[in-house]
């Protein structure tokens, strides 16, 4: 079984890949028989998919009821029908991964088929100009490891540039990753990421998936490209911004006691995601499964990934790094020059946290 945490950008490109074949046409003003076939297309999909069955009744219910309350007969515009579905879906599940989206774009049908070569091509293309998601990696003073992932982009395309930015921090006496601005994406990416953190096979997440009833195991790698960072602290830092895949791996970290979470708590969407055309300018993501963590034996869903550390996101960075260099003070206490060197360190970083606090405050 495929599993898919999608962000909107991942939703679109799943569905469309043809889409930039084919120009836009103007997009004409919905009518009624339009705003019914989107409807109906919709609470199927739900109905059939969905991964709570009890609450895909009861959005059906309320779609329904406001349907006979003709809430929708007003609404021509297509970008903005799919935007009250959605507000109005959600207000029954609070599933921040289900959407409805509009294009202007023609929408192939066969969705099933595989892309073509031409199309694996420009999407490898994209997905290199973003480098796999990979934004940063460096070393901050004293050493300290910083990456910085804006997604986790398909782990196959992903696996080579990961490896050669945990081949450049594997030196760092600790690491924090940056997923504030990270709004999720290939789970395998995410499995591939904390496998680096694990000396041993770890069973780090279960994904119960409602069409097959089955329930399915993930493990981190025995074996990955590169060293593995091992007996070294990982700090995670997170907003509310961090999304899906993104927070699974902050999850995964935290209730397998390998990383700290410093920030916000995260958005709250722990369910799979699978996009299905509705309509020839309309889609809809449907969560189809759910995420099980073997520790805490529930998952984020709704609640979001709770901080270690909470402080505001803009904060967080600072926060970590200042927790890391006290520890690495108490490790060196003993040698002078590097005492001096981690105390102008610390006290350069703390006067720059006081100064963001101190502008937070005034505003």
């Amino acid at each position: 079984m495929s599993r898919c945490l999608l962000t909107p950008f991942v939703l679109v490109a799943v569905l469309t890949p043809a889409l930039a074949q084919q120009p836009a046409a103007s997009p004409k003003p919905l009518d009624t028989a339009e705003r019914s076939a989107v409807i109906d297309g919709v609470l199927e999909k739900i109905t059939r998919n969905y991964v709570f069955p009890d609450v895909a009744k009861k959005m059906e219910e309320a779609i329904r009821g406001r349907v006979a309350n003709k809430e929708y007969d007003a609404l021509t515009s297509g970008q903005e029908f799919a935007t009250k579905l959605t507000e109005h879906l959600r207000e029954v599940c609070k599933d921040k991964h289900l959407s409805v989206r509009f294009t202007p774009d023609l929408i192939p049908q066969n969705q099933a088929s595989a892309p073509s070569a031409e199309e694996r091509r420009k999407n490898q293309e994209r997905m290199a100009m973003r480098n796999f998601g990979f934004k940063k990696v460096e070393r901050l003073d004293s050493g300290v490891g910083l990456l910085e992932l804006e997604g986790f982009m398909r782990a196959e395309d992903a696996a080579e540039t990961a490896a050669a930015a945990m081949a450049f921090l594997a030196n760092s006496p600790a690491l924090i990753i940056d997923l504030r601005k990270n709004g999720g994406g290939d789970p395998a990416a995410v499995i591939q990421l904390c496998s680096y953190f694990f000396a041993e096979q770890t069973h780090l997440n279960d994904i119960y998936t409602r069409g097959t009833d089955s329930t399915r195991q993930f493990w981190s790698h025995p074996a990955v490209a590169g060293k593995k960072y091992l007996g070294k602290e990982v700090y995670v830092l997170t907003a509310k911004y961090t999304f899906s895949g993104a927070e699974e791996f902050a999850y995964n970290m935290q209730s397998q006691k390998r990383g700290t979470i410093v920030g916000e708590t995260t958005g709250g969407g722990a369910h799979p995601t699978r996009g299905f055309r509705v309509t020839d300018h309309f889609f809809v993501g449907v969560p189809f499964a759910r995420s099980i963590n073997p520790v805490t034996k529930t998952n984020w869903e709704g609640t979001g990934v709770k901080p270690d550390v909470a402080v505001p996101a803009d904060q967080s960075l600072h926060t970590a790094h200042l927790m890391i260099l006290k520890k690495l003070a108490d490790k060196h206490k003993d040698d002078k020059p590097a005492a001096a060197d981690l105390k102008r360190i610390t006290e350069s970083v703390q006067k720059e946290l006081d100064e963001m606090k101190a502008k937070a405050a005034a505003k």
